[in-house]
């Protein structure tokens, strides 16, 4: 078997036979006249009008040899086959034998067009009889075989590009997340919201509570952060008269990653005045069945943990709510309201927290880590949790019981939602985020920094509202029956080759 090196060597030097035929190997314009799905849907009246028509793709396969050659073209619509035989083309003295050439310079992974008529084999195959053709692109590397296709995962999502060209699974789940968010997008403008865009360069890193990536800008010499959330600047235009805004980008968190977290991911957010916590967890419900239903076409699912262990999860059930402290109280069989801090700090350390980690964790961050080890593995279908401890959620609206007006909504054990009533409150939010200041400078990366401009703005006037926020990777990887959430980014991050 040929390396790759020499294969390359072998089509330079087609290339260079192209070139001596006085053929360019990489055209800058196209004849075509019809894209392939074109042909299939206007197929029967093309091979009756027995016109000539020139269509273009990618070549996928060629097979036959002697004076009858057939390769099958894709151009990302469709796949199409073209028969080329020796006696359909014209050979006029000291002409140039495009028969012999297709033989000579053309491969597998070759862009080229052809022209011709159109007609059914006796296999009963749609095809194009060709009469001429033209290369648009040489190829020089050669596409991964069709059966053995790409092995190495990270190989694969290096090369995302040649999966997608050879797995036709993998290429639809990619439209599919392109479906879903189109749905999503229309969810909302239905609902009357307007789509935004914010920084993703941003002095203070606030809307989460996560480590950022620090970055430097030249220009001003000073450090800014990747944006961790999309929520403050969200409201601050609620504040400017928007009723509702929603947007969809990237955030950026500087954590570990396993196969259900990665640093780089897709965010959806939004913002709803004069609306309720209650209201936000209904439209939640709305659309993620609507998307189950009629974008994927199903509502049970098969959703894994990082380990790779499945569970299987119906959408089709009413989605009920829970109590933080009650689903300590019965998995960990924690009073949340009553437990000591030594008492909590015992109880971590019995599910594996290590001792330096937990000096530096305040007494709802253990609340939390307890709550992720025992109680949250075990909520398998949707489930929406609510009040959460205050200090986890410093940008809602408080309980008086030291808890927060919040929800997230739970599958298969893992957080997809992150909803709020939104705390409106400037004396009280700088009350809290001072608090989470404190944490920060005593050693917890994750905490919150005090962001004045933020104050500021709110002490403007900032309407009652709800919000949401939720992660589209992880949905997709529900929704796509996924192990890992890299299988459906295109790109996802990953270390250098050496």
């Amino acid at each position: 078997m040929s390396s790759i090196n020499e294969i390359r060597d072998t089509r330079i030097k087609k290339l260079e036979l192209l070139k001596e035929k006085g053929i360019n190997p990489f055209v800058s314009e196209s004849k075509r006249e019809l894209s392939l799905a074109q042909v299939l849907e206007s197929f029967d009246d093309l091979e009756k009008s027995g016109e000539q028509k020139w269509i273009s793709g990618r070549i996928m396969s060629i097979r036959g040899q002697g004076a009858i050659v057939f390769a099958t073209l894709y151009d990302g619509s469709a796949s199409f086959q073209a028969l080329i035989k020796k006696d359909s083309f014209i050979q006029e003295e000291n002409s140039l034998d495009k028969f012999a050439l297709f033989g000579e310079a053309v491969d597998i992974g070759d862009f080229i067009e052809v022209q011709g008529i159109f007609f059914i084999t006796k296999r009963g195959e749609k095809s194009i009889e060709v009469k001429d053709w033209q290369m648009m692109t040489k190829s020089l590397l050669p596409l991964p075989e069709k059966w053995a296709g790409l092995q190495d995962t990270e190989e694969r999502f290096r090369k995302r590009y040649l999966e997608i060209l050879t797995d036709k699974e993998v290429s639809d789940r990619f439209v599919l997340r392109s479906r879903v968010i189109k749905e999503i997008r229309k969810f909302f403008d239905d609902l009357g919201f307007l789509e935004i865009e914010t920084p993703i360069l941003k002095n203070k890193a606030g809307g989460a509570m996560a480590q950022p990536f620090v970055t430097h800008h030249n220009d001003l010499d000073i450090d800014m952060k990747l944006r961790i959330s999309l929520e403050i600047e969200h409201k601050m235009l609620m504040i400017g008269g928007y009723p509702a805004v929603y947007e969809i980008g990237k955030n950026f968190r500087n954590e570990g990653s396993d196969p259900t977290h990665i640093q780089e991911f897709t965010m959806m957010e939004w913002y709803s005045a004069y609306h309720t916590l209650e209201e936000n967890i209904t439209w939640t419900e709305n659309l993620l069945k609507s998307l189950a239903k009629n974008v994927i076409g199903k509502s049970v699912f098969t959703v894994y943990d990082k380990d790779g262990v499945g569970v299987e999860v119906n959408f089709d059930t009413l989605w009920p709510r829970a109590k933080f402290a009650d689903l300590l109280t019965q998995y960990a069989g924690i009073d949340m309201q009553n437990i000591s801090l030594e008492d909590l700090q015992k109880e971590a350390l019995k599910y594996g927290l290590g001792n330096d980690e937990m000096k530096k964790m305040g007494r709802a961050n253990l609340l939390d880590f307890l709550y992720k080890h025992t109680a949250r593995p075990k909520l398998i279908n949707p489930i929406f949790v609510t009040d959460y401890p205050g200090d986890l959620k410093p940008l809602a609206n408080q309980n008086t019981d030291g808890t927060a007006k919040v929800a997230q909504l739970i599958i298969g054990g893992a957080e997809i939602t992150n909803q709020y009533s939104e705390l409106v409150d400037p004396l009280k939010q700088r009350e809290l985020l001072e608090s989470q200041a404190k944490m920060k400078s005593a050693g917890d990366s994750e905490a919150m920094e005090l962001d004045e401009d933020f104050i500021t703005a709110m002490e403007y006037g900032m309407p009652q509202m709800t919000g949401f926020g939720m992660g589209i990777d992880r949905l997709m990887a529900i929704l796509t029956e996924q192990k890992n959430l890299r299988e459906v980014i295109f790109f996802p991050i990953m270390r250098p080759k050496e």
